[in-house]
């Protein structure tokens, strides 16, 4: 009996790719351009490939209205623009209008398994206890996620806690791929990329719920086509406590409204959450707010004032979109075709 080790599995060689994309349902606050869009930009100006798509298909999992869907799409593809990406350096999509995205899903519903989906925690959240009239889209869609993730071979992707595993089913599903046929190394084995200071903003009235759309109190969140009235006034109405701003280090897991407002501002005032509770300590709300809603209106206003000239322009966002979705294209369409006769498909 050999002692030697099992040779090595090759690895994929090929060049970084970043990817990310945001749900075409609309309605976008802070807690994406915190999480996703201010973090999409900085890995752009680091030099970073950006492949960033509006998630259509992953929308349609839940009833969109399709008279008000391609307007979706434009909105998200204007907030990318007004937070700072660039389409000359990263390639920015509809997902649905390049049609690889669909094609490789099902490849990779054929190597996938049931008992992997049957773990997936965000069918069950979202499906809640009705899960039988929920489509079989949003059973399946961490598979269609993969797909996003793979066709581009992105080396690296943007994920929150909630996104973790997902990612790590398309480690699975790529691994798989790659074992089953024999193509060790062709897709990559996709690492997480953490957010900052900020990866989970909460609700402004509830600190133990993540900021939603799907709120009905539109006080819990800031919207990013909120004016700079509307922003301040939001956070002086934040629901806080009794106490004063906790010393630096002081553990905050049962004041929870507090710990989502000092780590909105750390996230927007590119500080550490020590930083913050350093220069607020001891001090009472009603000092820490007003601070809080002037950053807050700086960092948003602009945003906020160039999506409303983008959606102003249509035409402007589909000539981005259309020119973003041929150069997607131009690089999943080759990797469909290589899968396809790695499956053995007729040709």
């Amino acid at each position: 009996m050999s002692d030697a080790a099992p040779p090595a599995v090759p690895a994929y060689t090929g060049p970084r790719r970043v990817l990310s994309g945001i749900q075409a349902s609309g309605a976008l606050h802070l807690g994406n351009y915190l999480g996703a869009l201010k973090r999409f930009t900085e890995l752009q100006d680091a030099g970073a490939p950006c492949f960033l798509f509006v998630a259509d298909l992953h929308a349609i999992t839940v009833w969109q209205d399709p008279a008000k869907l391609a307007a979706q799409t434009r909105e998200i593809a204007a907030a990318y623009l007004a937070s700072g990406l660039d389409p000359a350096r990263s390639i920015i999509w509809p997902q649905s209008a390049v049609r690889a995205h669909s094609e490789l899903a099902w490849v990779l519903n054929c190597v996938a398994r049931l008992g992997w989906l049957d773990r997936m925690t965000q069918f069950k959240e979202k499906s809640g206890k009705h899960k039988e009239r929920s489509s079989v889209g949003l059973y399946t869609y961490p598979v269609l996620q993969a797909a996003d993730i793979l066709l581009y071979k992105a080396t690296e992707v943007p994920t929150g806690e909630d996104q973790k595993q997902h990612l790590e089913l398309t480690r699975d599903i790529a691994a798989k791929f790659n074992t089953d046929f024999g193509v060790p190394g062709f897709f990559p084995l996709p690492e997480p990329l953490t957010q900052g200071p900020a990866p989970r903003v909460m609700s402004l009235r509830d600190g133990a719920a993540k900021m939603s759309k799907s709120d009905p109190s539109d006080q819990s969140r800031i919207n990013l086509t909120d004016d700079a009235d509307t922003i301040a006034g939001k956070i002086r109405k934040s629901k806080t406590d009794m106490g004063v701003m906790p010393e630096v280090g002081e553990a905050l897991d049962d004041r929870p409204e507090v710990k989502n407002l000092i780590a909105i501002y750390a996230a927007l005032s590119d500080q550490t959450k020590d930083a913050v509770t350093g220069e607020f300590a001891g001090q009472g709300f009603g000092a820490f707010k007003p601070r809080l809603a002037d950053l807050a209106v700086a960092s948003l206003a602009p945003v906020t004032e160039q999506m409303r000239r983008l959606m102003a322009d249509p035409a402007e966002i589909d000539r981005v979109l259309k020119d973003g979705a041929e150069r997607a294209a131009a690089i999943a369409d080759p990797v469909v075709d290589e899968v396809k006769s790695i499956v053995g498909f007729w040709r």
